[in-house]
């Protein structure tokens, strides 16, 4: 089962943005680190379970990080503005 909308290379892209590693992304999700490995071995749409896929989602929306639809430019992410 797939998680709409949100790609393997949007995943990765958010980790760079943060300045995460696999471990970071696992243990901010509550997720096994060879999970991690595994879904960013694949290309494609975030695979695995529904429920994986939406904590490590949940994981770095809240580390500051918006995933951008296909809107004609492409699929892309970006950190939030801070709050002011």
């Amino acid at each position: 089962m797939s998680i709409p909308k949100v790609s393997i290379r949007q995943i990765k892209a958010a980790r760079a943005l943060l300045g995460w590693s696999q471990e970071d992304l696992a243990a901010a999700a509550g997720v096994s680190i060879p999970t991690i490995k595994r879904l960013e071995a694949c290309d494609g749409a975030l695979g695995g379970r529904a429920d994986t896929g939406t904590k490590i989602l949940d994981a770095l929306h809240t580390g500051g990080v918006e995933f951008l639809g296909e809107n004609g430019g492409g699929q892309g992410v970006r950190l939030r503005k801070a709050a002011h």
